[in-house]
């Protein structure tokens, strides 16, 4: 039987399981695992600056491509602390990372030893499973339950924390007979989805609300193809946006409180049969639930059991993974079509599109300083349909989900539950790597930008390019917009005069200089009729010397962007809409009127 440490068999097993890239920053209690990972081959490292940082770069890379898992190592104590963002954040989203930590040798962990955090406790409430590993031997099973966890039912990250004695014992492995365990994932039976066939038959107006299960299933072609067979125009979630393009003929638009159109929360109240599909009713989308529910029908599918009935009870649920019963679902609806026993819905679907051609939202605005809706006009123009976006929260968030256009799967990545700040930069990062040949753009507030801007020079040091879109307003935008229910404007102000770049007035951190000193390159714009050059000229920038690219727009400061604080019956628009075809040059549809 083969000999060697048991930091070599991770490194093995890691390797047999798929995994190509890794993420972290080393330290004293990780480093043999990090001597295996080099003496090992085969596993490419990325350095982050921050280990937080490498935790949404792993998220990130897991988020980019179906069966992706994402990996990220840090040290022990702080290291594995600072990770618990990204772990929070990959639960919230049913998103496999595994997170590998350092730890102290076993013989001192309960005595305070430096940096002998129980890093597995504190993890536990944001992971499938956490394990600090006391025997060695343990470390092969470990890993490979890992995998088999993260995989099986609804997705979501695992900790395994290695004492460094325990990395450095010798264990007898054999990896050449390794063999993953296989996943589970429960599947929906042919009477369950007749039922709810009956059920969407039986309506008037369906939607399908289409959830992030779906494309972590990778099933988006499957709805797609049930959509299209029965004609059920379709409502995708902020966590689903892409599954169908958004100029597709049974594109609703999306609903909720915040990132929504105006014509799919129109079309939704409109609607009296709702199936939901890998999605988990999240409140900033259903809003207040008695206007939400109200005179409609639910039928739910999840992967998780417990998830159905949590926020509301459906009329009918089924637990299932989204491709299992998708493929149900399409192969039922072709035997109802052929035997001529599917209602005609051209009616119903007609009138979604109706509403997508008359409320829309208006972009075009000439201001100087420029409006946010201006910056997505003009990217809507630059960015095609292959682009990535990748953003985590904010007004330029939720501006971004309401204004920009995406058309496949996995090129919205979006941190949809957790939404912490500086989450931006280092997922970009992540995404950039998993998929170097798609042209990846993040859109920014500035502060969610300045939260964890110097992993832009990770960006540099391992050329990892891709365009930063910055939206600067000097002003925690959403916080002031929330706090104008409490009449206050407290402690959201980001602007002072800084005296090295007396040019930017009051909006205080030149990014520019920030950018370039961190080895990147980047474009400041003040007037909207530049934007469209500067976006040309950040993928020229990008091209030739292959780092992040920054474009940032300077903005009027104060802007408050439609949304509800309540239902999705009372969004607020603040601005005009739009009524006329030149105030929403770039709406997926022309404006009528």
């Amino acid at each position: 039987m083969p000999r060697m440490t048991a930091a070599r068999a991770a490194v093995e097993i890691l390797k047999r399981e798929g995994v190509a890239h890794a993420f972290g920053v080393p330290g004293a209690a990780i480093n043999p695992f990090y001597a295996a990972l080099k003496g090992a081959g085969g596993i490419d490292h990325t350095l982050a600056r921050h280990v937080e940082g490498a935790s949404h770069m792993a998220e990130g890379y897991t988020r980019t491509h179906p069966g992706n898992i994402g990996v990220c190592i840090g040290t022990s104590g702080p290291a594995g602390t600072d990770m618990i963002t990204g772990l929070y954040s990959a639960i919230g989203d049913s998103i496999p990372i595994l997170c590998i930590t350092g730890q102290a040798p076993t013989a001192v962990i309960q005595k305070e030893d430096f940096q002998a955090v129980d890093i597995a406790s504190i993890a536990k409430p944001v992971t499938k499973a956490a394990t600090t590993v006391m025997e060695a031997a343990q470390v092969p099973g470990v890993f490979q339950q890992a995998f088999h966890l993260m995989r099986s039912g609804r997705p979501g990250p695992v900790l395994i924390d290695l004492p460094i004695d325990v990395q450095l014992t010798e264990i007898d492995f054999d990896p050449g007979t390794y063999e993953p365990l296989p996943a589970f994932k429960p599947a929906a039976t042919r009477a369950q989805i007749e039922k709810a066939l009956t059920l969407l038959n039986a309506s008037e107006r369906p939607l399908i609300v289409a959830g992030g299960g779906i494309i972590n299933a990778d099933a988006s072609g499957l709805l797609v193809e049930f959509a299209e067979l029965t004609g059920t125009p379709v409502v995708p979630t902020l966590m689903g946006w892409g599954i169908l393009a958004d100029d597709h003929e049974l594109n609703a638009g999306m609903v909720g409180l915040q990132t929504s159109h105006r014509y799919g929360n129109a079309n939704f109240l409109e609607s009296d049969f709702v199936l939901g599909i890998g999605n988990r009713w999240a409140n900033r989308h259903t809003g207040k639930l008695d206007v939400y529910t109200q005179g409609r029908t639910f039928v739910h599918v999840d992967i998780e059991p417990t998830q159905i009935g949590k926020i509301f009870a459906p009329d009918y649920g089924i637990a299932s993974d989204a491709k299992a019963a998708l493929a149900l679902f399409v192969e039922v609806a072709k035997e109802l079509k052929a035997a001529g026993k599917l209602p005609d819905r051209s009616d119903w679907a007609a009138s979604t599109q109706e509403r997508k051609a008359q409320l829309q939202r208006r972009t075009h605005f000439d201001n100087i300083p420029m409006k946010p809706q201006r910056v997505y006009e003009e990217m809507n123009k630059a960015f095609g349909p292959e682009t990535r976006y990748v953003t985590t929260i904010g007004l330029s968030q939720i501006a971004g989900a309401q204004m920009l256009h995406v058309y496949k799967p996995r090129h919205w990545i979006n941190c949809g539950q957790a939404g912490p700040l500086g989450w931006t930069i280092p997922a970009a990062l992540g995404v950039a790597t998993a998929d170097p040949g798609t042209p990846v753009v993040a859109l920014s507030g500035d502060y969610d930008f300045q939260f964890m801007l110097e992993e832009l020079a990770v960006g540099a040091q391992h050329k990892i390019p891709y365009i930063h879109v910055l939206v600067n307003n000097a002003y925690l935008g959403l916080i002031r917009q929330a706090q104008r229910n409490l009449d206050i404007n407290f402690q959201v102000n980001l602007e002072f005069e800084n005296i090295n770049s007396p040019e930017l007035g009051v909006y205080g951190v030149d990014h520019v200089k920030v950018a370039e000193g961190l080895g990147c390159k980047a474009v400041r714009v003040t007037d909207p009729s530049q934007l469209g050059a500067a976006f040309e000229e950040a993928k020229k920038l990008a091209a030739e010397h292959r780092v992040p690219v920054v474009v940032e727009a300077i903005l009027e400061r104060i802007t408050n962007i439609s949304m509800s604080g309540s239902d999705i019956a009372s969004v607020n628009e603040w601005e005009d809409v739009a009524t006329e075809p030149g105030h929403a040059p770039t709406a997926i549809k022309p404006l009528k009127v």
